[in-house]
Protein backbone atom coordinates (compact mmCIF):
# COMPACT_ATOMS: atom_id res chain seq x y z
CA UNK A 1 0.00 0.00 0.00
CA UNK A 2 0.81 1.74 0.93
CA UNK A 3 2.18 -1.43 2.96
CA UNK A 4 4.37 -3.95 1.88
CA UNK A 5 4.09 -7.76 2.43
CA UNK A 6 7.16 -9.20 4.12
CA UNK A 7 9.23 -11.02 1.72
CA UNK A 8 8.80 -13.56 0.10
CA UNK A 9 5.31 -13.35 -0.07
CA UNK A 10 5.63 -9.40 -2.12
CA UNK A 11 6.05 -11.47 -5.02
CA UNK A 12 2.45 -11.12 -7.06
CA UNK A 13 1.42 -12.63 -10.53
CA UNK A 14 -0.20 -11.38 -13.47
CA UNK A 15 -0.62 -12.62 -17.14
CA UNK A 16 -0.14 -9.28 -17.38
CA UNK A 17 -0.54 -5.72 -15.78
CA UNK A 18 -1.36 -2.15 -16.04
CA UNK A 19 0.36 0.79 -15.20
CA UNK A 20 -1.15 3.97 -14.18
CA UNK A 21 0.86 7.27 -13.78
CA UNK A 22 -1.67 9.69 -11.90
CA UNK A 23 -1.94 13.18 -11.51
CA UNK A 24 1.13 15.48 -10.20
CA UNK A 25 -0.35 18.28 -8.64
CA UNK A 26 -4.14 19.54 -8.65
CA UNK A 27 -6.23 22.70 -9.69
CA UNK A 28 -7.13 25.64 -8.36
CA UNK A 29 -9.25 25.83 -4.85
CA UNK A 30 -12.88 24.55 -5.37
CA UNK A 31 -15.54 26.72 -4.65
CA UNK A 32 -19.56 25.75 -2.79
CA UNK A 33 -19.60 22.95 -4.91
CA UNK A 34 -16.67 21.33 -3.32
CA UNK A 35 -15.55 20.22 -6.76
CA UNK A 36 -12.32 20.90 -8.20
CA UNK A 37 -11.68 24.19 -10.18
CA UNK A 38 -10.40 22.65 -13.37
CA UNK A 39 -11.12 19.74 -16.06
CA UNK A 40 -10.06 16.52 -15.65
CA UNK A 41 -6.59 15.85 -16.33
CA UNK A 42 -5.38 14.66 -20.03
CA UNK A 43 -4.79 11.03 -20.30
CA UNK A 44 -2.87 9.05 -22.64
CA UNK A 45 -2.22 5.37 -22.79
CA UNK A 46 0.25 3.50 -24.33
CA UNK A 47 0.53 -0.54 -24.68
CA UNK A 48 3.37 -1.78 -23.23
CA UNK A 49 3.46 -5.48 -25.67
CA UNK A 50 5.91 -8.39 -25.46
CA UNK A 51 6.76 -8.66 -21.92
CA UNK A 52 7.36 -12.24 -21.65
CA UNK A 53 8.71 -13.83 -18.41
CA UNK A 54 11.54 -12.84 -16.40
CA UNK A 55 12.63 -9.27 -16.18
CA UNK A 56 11.83 -6.91 -18.90
CA UNK A 57 12.51 -3.31 -18.65
CA UNK A 58 10.24 -0.79 -20.59
CA UNK A 59 10.97 3.24 -21.36
CA UNK A 60 7.73 5.24 -21.09
CA UNK A 61 7.43 8.73 -21.99
CA UNK A 62 5.38 11.82 -22.89
CA UNK A 63 5.50 15.59 -23.25
CA UNK A 64 3.17 16.57 -20.25
CA UNK A 65 4.63 15.80 -16.65
CA UNK A 66 3.62 12.98 -14.24
CA UNK A 67 4.99 12.12 -11.04
CA UNK A 68 3.20 9.01 -9.92
CA UNK A 69 3.18 5.64 -11.29
CA UNK A 70 1.24 2.35 -10.39
CA UNK A 71 0.34 -1.23 -11.74
CA UNK A 72 -3.13 -2.91 -11.60
CA UNK A 73 -4.04 -6.31 -12.69
CA UNK A 74 -6.99 -8.83 -12.51
CA UNK A 75 -4.15 -11.16 -10.72
CA UNK A 76 -1.23 -9.73 -8.75
CA UNK A 77 0.50 -12.87 -7.73
CA UNK A 78 3.87 -13.29 -8.64
CA UNK A 79 5.05 -10.30 -10.62
CA UNK A 80 6.98 -7.88 -9.00
CA UNK A 81 7.72 -4.41 -10.70
CA UNK A 82 10.33 -1.18 -10.04
CA UNK A 83 10.21 2.23 -10.93
CA UNK A 84 12.61 5.07 -11.79
CA UNK A 85 12.75 8.29 -13.28
CA UNK A 86 14.60 10.46 -15.73
CA UNK A 87 16.11 13.62 -13.56
CA UNK A 88 16.20 16.92 -15.25
CA UNK A 89 20.06 16.42 -15.90
CA UNK A 90 18.83 13.55 -18.02
CA UNK A 91 20.44 10.88 -14.99
CA UNK A 92 18.23 8.21 -13.38
CA UNK A 93 16.65 8.08 -10.09
CA UNK A 94 16.77 5.55 -7.39
CA UNK A 95 14.77 2.67 -8.13
CA UNK A 96 11.47 2.43 -6.04
CA UNK A 97 9.12 -0.81 -5.61
CA UNK A 98 5.81 -0.79 -6.80
CA UNK A 99 4.15 -2.54 -3.34
CA UNK A 100 0.79 -4.64 -3.55
CA UNK A 101 -1.61 -2.71 -2.07
CA UNK A 102 -2.26 -5.44 0.71
CA UNK A 103 -4.79 -4.75 3.16
CA UNK A 104 -5.76 -1.70 1.70
CA UNK A 105 -9.65 -1.36 0.23
CA UNK A 106 -11.67 -4.51 -0.75
CA UNK A 107 -10.86 -7.68 -0.01
CA UNK A 108 -12.51 -8.97 -2.99
CA UNK A 109 -11.45 -7.79 -6.61
CA UNK A 110 -13.36 -4.69 -7.73
CA UNK A 111 -16.34 -4.65 -10.40
CA UNK A 112 -13.73 -3.95 -12.76
CA UNK A 113 -11.81 -6.91 -11.41
CA UNK A 114 -8.34 -4.72 -11.16
CA UNK A 115 -6.18 -5.43 -8.40
CA UNK A 116 -3.18 -2.82 -7.71
CA UNK A 117 -0.31 -1.79 -6.44
CA UNK A 118 0.37 1.76 -4.66
CA UNK A 119 0.77 4.99 -6.76
CA UNK A 120 4.79 5.22 -6.24
CA UNK A 121 5.88 8.95 -6.04
CA UNK A 122 8.79 8.96 -8.38
CA UNK A 123 9.23 13.06 -8.73
CA UNK A 124 8.20 15.66 -11.62
CA UNK A 125 9.24 13.70 -14.54
CA UNK A 126 8.25 13.17 -18.31
CA UNK A 127 10.34 10.03 -18.35
CA UNK A 128 10.33 6.85 -16.37
CA UNK A 129 11.97 2.82 -16.49
CA UNK A 130 9.61 -0.10 -15.05
CA UNK A 131 11.17 -3.22 -15.10
CA UNK A 132 8.31 -6.51 -14.33
CA UNK A 133 9.19 -9.36 -13.42
CA UNK A 134 7.26 -11.92 -14.23
CA UNK A 135 7.01 -15.92 -13.55
CA UNK A 136 9.22 -17.77 -15.92
CA UNK A 137 6.84 -19.67 -18.01
CA UNK A 138 4.16 -16.29 -18.11
CA UNK A 139 1.97 -15.91 -21.52
CA UNK A 140 3.80 -13.09 -23.75
CA UNK A 141 1.94 -10.25 -23.86
CA UNK A 142 0.15 -8.52 -26.61
CA UNK A 143 -2.49 -6.23 -28.23
CA UNK A 144 -5.69 -7.18 -27.72
CA UNK A 145 -8.54 -5.62 -30.36
CA UNK A 146 -10.48 -2.71 -28.52
CA UNK A 147 -14.14 -3.22 -28.37
CA UNK A 148 -16.85 -0.91 -28.24
CA UNK A 149 -17.99 -0.88 -24.27
CA UNK A 150 -22.07 -1.86 -23.92
CA UNK A 151 -23.94 1.17 -22.10
CA UNK A 152 -24.17 -1.21 -19.17
CA UNK A 153 -20.44 -0.46 -18.60
CA UNK A 154 -20.87 3.42 -18.30
CA UNK A 155 -23.71 4.81 -16.41
CA UNK A 156 -22.85 3.51 -12.73
CA UNK A 157 -19.26 4.55 -12.95
CA UNK A 158 -19.13 7.61 -14.66
CA UNK A 159 -16.36 6.77 -17.29
CA UNK A 160 -14.83 3.58 -19.09
CA UNK A 161 -12.97 1.27 -16.79
CA UNK A 162 -9.61 0.37 -19.02
CA UNK A 163 -10.11 -3.74 -19.01
CA UNK A 164 -13.72 -2.85 -20.83
CA UNK A 165 -11.46 -1.91 -23.84
CA UNK A 166 -8.45 -3.91 -23.48
CA UNK A 167 -8.39 -6.43 -20.89
CA UNK A 168 -6.01 -6.53 -18.13
CA UNK A 169 -5.17 -10.23 -18.64
CA UNK A 170 -3.72 -10.10 -21.88
CA UNK A 171 -2.41 -6.37 -21.87
CA UNK A 172 0.14 -4.42 -20.14
CA UNK A 173 -0.60 -0.32 -20.37
CA UNK A 174 0.86 2.84 -19.82
CA UNK A 175 -1.94 5.31 -19.13
CA UNK A 176 -0.35 8.37 -18.69
CA UNK A 177 -2.35 11.50 -16.61
CA UNK A 178 -1.45 15.14 -17.17
CA UNK A 179 -1.07 17.04 -14.00
CA UNK A 180 -3.04 20.57 -12.75
CA UNK A 181 -1.27 22.57 -10.61
CA UNK A 182 -1.33 22.98 -7.07
CA UNK A 183 -3.69 25.73 -5.46
CA UNK A 184 -1.69 28.60 -4.14
CA UNK A 185 -3.63 29.00 -1.29
CA UNK A 186 -2.82 25.64 0.10
CA UNK A 187 1.06 26.92 0.73
CA UNK A 188 2.83 28.14 2.48
CA UNK A 189 1.85 25.40 5.02
CA UNK A 190 1.02 25.12 8.56
CA UNK A 191 4.03 25.70 10.73
CA UNK A 192 3.11 26.81 14.12
CA UNK A 193 2.46 24.77 17.36
CA UNK A 194 -1.60 24.17 18.12
CA UNK A 195 -2.52 24.95 21.39
CA UNK A 196 -3.19 22.07 23.83
CA UNK A 197 -6.30 20.14 22.53
CA UNK A 198 -6.79 21.43 19.71
CA UNK A 199 -6.29 19.40 16.70
CA UNK A 200 -3.70 20.31 13.99
CA UNK A 201 -4.87 22.33 11.11
CA UNK A 202 -6.58 20.32 8.04
CA UNK A 203 -6.54 21.03 4.58
CA UNK A 204 -9.91 19.26 4.09
CA UNK A 205 -11.02 17.82 0.49
CA UNK A 206 -12.64 20.61 -1.06
CA UNK A 207 -9.07 22.25 -0.55
CA UNK A 208 -7.21 19.91 -2.09
CA UNK A 209 -9.33 19.00 -4.90
CA UNK A 210 -11.06 15.67 -3.85
CA UNK A 211 -13.67 15.49 -7.04
CA UNK A 212 -16.89 14.36 -4.99
CA UNK A 213 -18.49 13.14 -8.27
CA UNK A 214 -15.92 10.36 -8.26
CA UNK A 215 -17.13 8.67 -5.42
CA UNK A 216 -19.65 6.25 -5.73
CA UNK A 217 -22.90 5.60 -2.58
CA UNK A 218 -22.42 7.11 0.82
CA UNK A 219 -20.30 7.24 3.79
CA UNK A 220 -19.91 4.35 6.13
CA UNK A 221 -20.32 4.78 9.97
CA UNK A 222 -19.22 2.83 12.65
CA UNK A 223 -20.36 3.09 16.09
CA UNK A 224 -17.65 4.77 17.25
CA UNK A 225 -14.13 4.99 17.14
CA UNK A 226 -11.78 2.49 19.10
CA UNK A 227 -8.34 2.51 17.86
CA UNK A 228 -5.90 4.44 15.90
CA UNK A 229 -4.39 2.49 12.76
CA UNK A 230 -0.71 3.98 11.18
CA UNK A 231 0.18 3.60 7.96
CA UNK A 232 2.95 4.71 5.51
CA UNK A 233 2.82 5.23 1.72
CA UNK A 234 5.68 4.38 -0.92
CA UNK A 235 7.90 5.65 -3.26
CA UNK A 236 10.01 8.75 -2.56
CA UNK A 237 10.37 10.47 0.03
CA UNK A 238 12.01 13.79 -1.40
CA UNK A 239 8.14 15.13 -2.20
CA UNK A 240 8.21 19.02 -1.80
CA UNK A 241 5.47 20.68 -0.20
CA UNK A 242 3.50 21.49 -3.21
CA UNK A 243 3.70 18.28 -4.59
CA UNK A 244 1.23 16.74 -1.38
CA UNK A 245 -1.90 17.52 -2.47
CA UNK A 246 -1.02 16.29 -5.67
CA UNK A 247 0.06 12.74 -4.24
CA UNK A 248 -3.35 12.57 -1.93
CA UNK A 249 -5.32 13.85 -5.21
CA UNK A 250 -3.52 10.94 -7.14
CA UNK A 251 -3.94 8.29 -4.41
CA UNK A 252 -7.67 9.46 -4.62
CA UNK A 253 -8.38 9.34 -8.15
CA UNK A 254 -6.11 5.78 -8.27
CA UNK A 255 -8.38 4.39 -5.10
CA UNK A 256 -11.55 5.15 -6.94
CA UNK A 257 -11.64 4.99 -10.96
CA UNK A 258 -8.61 2.79 -10.83
CA UNK A 259 -9.16 0.38 -8.30
CA UNK A 260 -12.88 0.93 -8.27
CA UNK A 261 -13.01 1.31 -3.84
CA UNK A 262 -15.44 4.33 -4.39
CA UNK A 263 -13.31 6.58 -2.40
CA UNK A 264 -9.79 6.63 -0.54
CA UNK A 265 -8.86 4.01 1.70
CA UNK A 266 -7.43 6.11 4.34
CA UNK A 267 -9.34 8.86 6.98
CA UNK A 268 -6.46 11.06 6.87
CA UNK A 269 -2.92 11.89 5.46
CA UNK A 270 -0.04 13.63 6.49
CA UNK A 271 3.07 14.84 4.80
CA UNK A 272 6.31 15.08 5.56
CA UNK A 273 5.95 19.06 6.40
CA UNK A 274 3.13 18.44 8.61
CA UNK A 275 0.18 19.24 6.69
CA UNK A 276 -2.83 17.33 7.22
CA UNK A 277 -5.27 15.99 4.41
CA UNK A 278 -8.93 14.89 5.32
CA UNK A 279 -9.04 11.04 3.58
CA UNK A 280 -12.42 9.27 3.20
CA UNK A 281 -15.41 11.40 2.98
CA UNK A 282 -17.96 11.45 5.89
CA UNK A 283 -16.21 14.24 8.52
CA UNK A 284 -13.18 14.25 10.28
CA UNK A 285 -15.53 14.53 13.69
CA UNK A 286 -17.45 11.56 12.75
CA UNK A 287 -16.59 7.68 12.99
CA UNK A 288 -16.35 6.97 9.09
CA UNK A 289 -14.95 3.49 8.58
CA UNK A 290 -12.38 3.42 5.53
CA UNK A 291 -11.17 0.85 3.79
CA UNK A 292 -7.66 0.95 5.18
CA UNK A 293 -6.51 -2.20 7.42
CA UNK A 294 -8.30 -5.40 6.41
CA UNK A 295 -10.18 -7.71 8.63
CA UNK A 296 -10.11 -4.64 10.77
CA UNK A 297 -11.71 -1.65 9.25
CA UNK A 298 -14.65 -1.44 11.81
CA UNK A 299 -14.61 0.75 15.01
CA UNK A 300 -10.98 2.07 13.89
CA UNK A 301 -9.27 5.05 11.91
CA UNK A 302 -6.51 5.20 9.61
CA UNK A 303 -3.90 7.30 8.79
CA UNK A 304 -1.13 7.15 6.45
CA UNK A 305 2.02 9.33 6.45
CA UNK A 306 3.35 10.34 3.19
CA UNK A 307 6.78 8.64 2.68
CA UNK A 308 8.02 5.10 2.99
CA UNK A 309 10.02 4.44 6.20
CA UNK A 310 11.20 1.07 6.01
CA UNK A 311 15.11 2.23 6.58
CA UNK A 312 14.29 6.55 7.50
CA UNK A 313 11.85 7.61 10.29
CA UNK A 314 9.51 10.13 9.39
CA UNK A 315 10.21 13.92 9.78
CA UNK A 316 9.66 15.11 13.29
CA UNK A 317 6.74 17.05 12.54
CA UNK A 318 5.37 14.26 10.63
CA UNK A 319 5.57 12.28 13.55
CA UNK A 320 4.32 14.73 16.01
CA UNK A 321 1.41 16.08 13.86
CA UNK A 322 0.63 12.33 13.36
CA UNK A 323 0.54 11.49 17.38
CA UNK A 324 -1.43 14.74 17.82
CA UNK A 325 -4.33 13.73 15.01
CA UNK A 326 -4.96 10.50 16.64
CA UNK A 327 -4.59 11.98 20.19
CA UNK A 328 -7.40 13.95 18.90
CA UNK A 329 -9.42 11.70 17.46
CA UNK A 330 -9.28 8.89 20.02
CA UNK A 331 -10.24 11.60 22.72
CA UNK A 332 -13.19 11.98 21.43
CA UNK A 333 -14.45 8.94 21.72
CA UNK A 334 -13.18 8.34 24.96
CA UNK A 335 -10.09 6.06 23.91
CA UNK A 336 -6.95 6.22 25.74
CA UNK A 337 -3.98 6.40 23.26
CA UNK A 338 -1.84 4.08 25.73
CA UNK A 339 -4.51 1.95 26.78
CA UNK A 340 -5.74 -1.87 24.79
CA UNK A 341 -8.53 -3.12 23.21
CA UNK A 342 -9.96 -6.50 22.03
CA UNK A 343 -10.90 -6.42 18.60
CA UNK A 344 -12.91 -8.85 16.59
CA UNK A 345 -11.44 -10.09 13.35
CA UNK A 346 -13.58 -9.62 9.98
CA UNK A 347 -11.18 -12.35 8.85
CA UNK A 348 -10.07 -12.26 5.04
CA UNK A 349 -7.12 -12.60 2.86
CA UNK A 350 -5.74 -9.70 3.89
CA UNK A 351 -5.17 -10.16 7.54
CA UNK A 352 -3.63 -13.25 9.66
CA UNK A 353 -6.33 -13.11 12.15
CA UNK A 354 -8.78 -15.28 11.39
CA UNK A 355 -12.66 -14.27 11.03
CA UNK A 356 -13.83 -13.95 15.02
CA UNK A 357 -10.60 -14.10 16.32
CA UNK A 358 -10.64 -11.36 19.07
CA UNK A 359 -6.74 -10.12 19.62
CA UNK A 360 -5.59 -7.82 22.27
CA UNK A 361 -4.24 -4.55 20.23
CA UNK A 362 -2.67 -1.44 21.66
CA UNK A 363 -5.51 1.08 20.99
CA UNK A 364 -2.90 2.84 18.38
CA UNK A 365 -1.56 -0.30 16.61
CA UNK A 366 -0.49 -0.35 13.09
CA UNK A 367 -1.25 -1.77 10.23
CA UNK A 368 1.80 -4.85 9.92
CA UNK A 369 0.68 -5.73 13.74
CA UNK A 370 -2.89 -7.41 11.79
CA UNK A 371 -2.22 -7.46 8.42
CA UNK A 372 0.29 -9.64 6.06
CA UNK A 373 2.66 -6.07 5.71
CA UNK A 374 5.38 -4.85 6.82
CA UNK A 375 3.56 -1.33 7.05
CA UNK A 376 4.34 1.39 8.35
CA UNK A 377 7.36 0.15 7.73
CA UNK A 378 10.23 -0.70 10.10
CA UNK A 379 11.72 3.09 11.12
CA UNK A 380 7.91 4.09 11.77
CA UNK A 381 7.20 1.22 13.64
CA UNK A 382 10.56 1.66 16.21
CA UNK A 383 8.72 5.16 17.08
CA UNK A 384 5.17 4.06 18.07
CA UNK A 385 6.16 4.15 22.20
CA UNK A 386 6.94 7.98 21.06
CA UNK A 387 3.52 8.24 19.11
CA UNK A 388 0.89 6.93 21.56
CA UNK A 389 2.93 8.94 24.20
CA UNK A 390 2.41 12.02 22.37
CA UNK A 391 -1.14 11.07 21.50
CA UNK A 392 -1.54 11.25 25.08
CA UNK A 393 -0.33 13.81 26.03
CA UNK A 394 -2.72 15.95 23.46
CA UNK A 395 -4.08 18.08 25.91
CA UNK A 396 -0.89 19.29 27.58
CA UNK A 397 0.95 22.23 26.79
CA UNK A 398 3.94 21.56 24.12
CA UNK A 399 7.67 21.15 25.69
CA UNK A 400 10.63 22.84 24.43
CA UNK A 401 11.66 19.54 22.45
CA UNK A 402 8.32 19.84 20.72
CA UNK A 403 8.41 23.62 20.05
CA UNK A 404 11.60 23.43 18.52
CA UNK A 405 10.72 21.37 16.24
CA UNK A 406 7.50 23.24 14.88
CA UNK A 407 10.72 26.24 14.06
CA UNK A 408 12.61 23.81 12.22
CA UNK A 409 13.26 24.89 8.61
CA UNK A 410 12.24 28.82 9.30
CA UNK A 411 14.77 31.61 9.87
CA UNK A 412 14.10 31.82 13.55
CA UNK A 413 15.40 27.85 14.15
CA UNK A 414 18.37 28.45 12.01
CA UNK A 415 19.76 31.68 13.76
CA UNK A 416 19.15 29.90 17.09
CA UNK A 417 20.20 26.71 16.04
CA UNK A 418 23.72 28.52 14.64
CA UNK A 419 24.13 30.02 18.03
CA UNK A 420 23.83 26.18 19.78
CA UNK A 421 19.99 25.85 20.04
CA UNK A 422 19.50 24.24 23.15
CA UNK A 423 23.04 24.86 24.75
CA UNK A 424 23.33 28.51 23.47
CA UNK A 425 22.66 31.80 25.81
CA UNK A 426 18.97 31.88 24.53
CA UNK A 427 18.02 28.35 25.99
CA UNK A 428 15.53 26.59 25.23
CA UNK A 429 12.35 27.77 23.24
CA UNK A 430 9.59 28.86 25.59
CA UNK A 431 6.57 29.60 23.12
CA UNK A 432 5.54 28.91 19.54
CA UNK A 433 6.79 31.22 16.81
CA UNK A 434 4.08 34.22 16.99
CA UNK A 435 3.00 37.24 15.10
CA UNK A 436 4.24 40.85 15.93
CA UNK A 437 3.98 44.06 14.21
CA UNK A 438 3.27 44.25 10.51
CA UNK A 439 5.51 41.09 9.11
CA UNK A 440 7.03 40.79 12.41
CA UNK A 441 7.61 37.30 13.99
CA UNK A 442 9.14 36.30 17.13
CA UNK A 443 10.32 33.41 19.35
CA UNK A 444 10.76 33.52 22.87
CA UNK A 445 13.61 31.64 24.95
CA UNK A 446 14.50 31.52 28.58
CA UNK A 447 16.80 34.12 28.09
CA UNK A 448 15.59 36.22 25.34
CA UNK A 449 13.97 35.99 22.12
CA UNK A 450 14.60 36.24 18.43
CA UNK A 451 12.59 38.14 16.41
CA UNK A 452 12.20 38.02 12.33
CA UNK A 453 10.94 40.24 10.07
CA UNK A 454 11.90 40.75 5.89
CA UNK A 455 13.60 43.60 6.23
CA UNK A 456 15.32 43.24 9.36
CA UNK A 457 16.12 39.39 8.75
CA UNK A 458 16.14 37.29 11.98
CA UNK A 459 18.39 38.52 15.22
CA UNK A 460 18.41 37.36 18.89
CA UNK A 461 17.77 39.73 21.79
CA UNK A 462 18.90 39.04 25.25
CA UNK A 463 19.68 40.27 28.75
CA UNK A 464 19.22 44.20 30.00
CA UNK A 465 19.38 45.42 26.24
CA UNK A 466 16.41 43.08 25.46
CA UNK A 467 14.90 44.74 28.80
CA UNK A 468 15.28 47.85 27.71
CA UNK A 469 14.04 47.32 24.31
CA UNK A 470 11.19 45.85 25.34
CA UNK A 471 10.42 48.57 28.12
CA UNK A 472 10.61 51.07 24.88
CA UNK A 473 7.38 49.25 23.41
CA UNK A 474 9.72 46.06 21.42
CA UNK A 475 9.07 46.49 17.55
CA UNK A 476 6.60 49.13 17.80
CA UNK A 477 8.96 51.61 19.82
CA UNK A 478 11.33 54.05 18.46
CA UNK A 479 14.13 51.64 17.67
CA UNK A 480 12.26 49.11 15.57
CA UNK A 481 13.74 46.02 15.21
CA UNK A 482 16.72 44.71 15.78
CA UNK A 483 19.21 44.63 12.84
CA UNK A 484 22.17 42.69 14.61
CA UNK A 485 23.40 40.70 17.62
CA UNK A 486 25.17 42.22 20.85
CA UNK A 487 28.47 43.91 19.58
CA UNK A 488 31.15 43.45 22.31
CA UNK A 489 33.22 46.55 23.35
CA UNK A 490 35.87 47.22 26.27
CA UNK A 491 33.13 49.52 27.94
CA UNK A 492 30.04 48.95 26.67
CA UNK A 493 27.67 46.46 24.76
CA UNK A 494 26.33 47.98 22.11
CA UNK A 495 23.33 46.38 19.94
CA UNK A 496 21.73 47.97 16.55
CA UNK A 497 18.30 48.63 15.23
CA UNK A 498 16.39 49.91 12.57
CA UNK A 499 16.46 53.79 13.84
CA UNK A 500 19.19 52.98 16.52
CA UNK A 501 21.16 51.93 19.27
CA UNK A 502 21.58 50.54 22.66
CA UNK A 503 24.34 50.84 24.76
CA UNK A 504 24.73 48.42 27.87
CA UNK A 505 27.69 50.25 30.19
CA UNK A 506 29.45 47.65 31.69
CA UNK A 507 30.61 49.84 34.70
CA UNK A 508 27.61 51.47 35.82
CA UNK A 509 24.82 48.84 34.58
CA UNK A 510 22.94 51.25 32.60
CA UNK A 511 21.80 51.13 29.17
CA UNK A 512 21.60 54.19 27.00
CA UNK A 513 19.28 55.01 23.82
CA UNK A 514 20.83 56.38 20.63
CA UNK A 515 18.53 57.56 18.30
CA UNK A 516 19.78 60.74 15.33
CA UNK A 517 22.90 60.67 17.87
CA UNK A 518 21.15 61.73 20.53
CA UNK A 519 21.85 59.46 24.12
CA UNK A 520 19.28 59.64 26.45
CA UNK A 521 20.05 57.03 29.49
CA UNK A 522 16.69 54.79 30.28
CA UNK A 523 15.82 53.91 33.53
CA UNK A 524 15.42 49.80 34.97
CA UNK A 525 12.42 48.51 33.26
CA UNK A 526 9.71 46.37 35.22
CA UNK A 527 10.97 42.65 35.78
CA UNK A 528 8.12 41.19 34.77
CA UNK A 529 7.98 42.74 30.96
CA UNK A 530 6.94 40.64 28.04
CA UNK A 531 6.11 40.69 24.66
CA UNK A 532 2.87 41.76 23.34
CA UNK A 533 1.36 39.23 20.77
CA UNK A 534 -1.27 40.38 18.18
CA UNK A 535 -1.95 37.04 17.49
CA UNK A 536 -1.67 33.52 18.74
CA UNK A 537 0.00 31.86 15.93
CA UNK A 538 1.95 32.60 13.01
CA UNK A 539 0.86 32.63 9.11
CA UNK A 540 1.95 29.14 7.77
CA UNK A 541 5.69 29.11 7.14
CA UNK A 542 8.71 31.51 8.75
CA UNK A 543 10.41 32.30 5.16
CA UNK A 544 14.13 31.95 5.70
Amino acid sequence: MLCRRPAPSILFTALAATVVLLPWAITGVPGDDQRPAAAAPQVVTQPLNELGGGETIREIHQETPFSLVALTSEDLTGTTARVRAKTSDGSWGPWYEAEPLEGVGADTPSPSGVRGTDPVFVGRTTTVQIAVTRPPDAEVTGRTPQTEPSDADRPELGYVPANVEQPFGQNLNAILISPPETPADLLPLPNAATPPGQPPHIINRAQWGADEGMRCGEPRYDNRIQAGVVHHTAGSNEYTPGDSAGIVRSIYEYHTRTLGWCDIAYNAMVDKYGQVFEGRAGGMTRPVEGAHTGGFNHNTWGVAMLGNFDAVPPTPIQLRTTARLLGWVLGQSGVDPLGAVVLPSEGGSFTKFAFGASPTLPTIFTHRDVGNTECPGNAAYALMPEIRNIAARFNDPPGPEQLAETLRGGAIFAKWDSLGGMNSYLGRPTSPEASGQGSTRYVTFERGAVYWSPESGAEPVTGELYKAWGALGFERGALGLPTSGEIAEPLWIVQNFQHGTLNFDREKGTVTRVIDGVPVELPPPPADLAPIQLERFTPPINPV
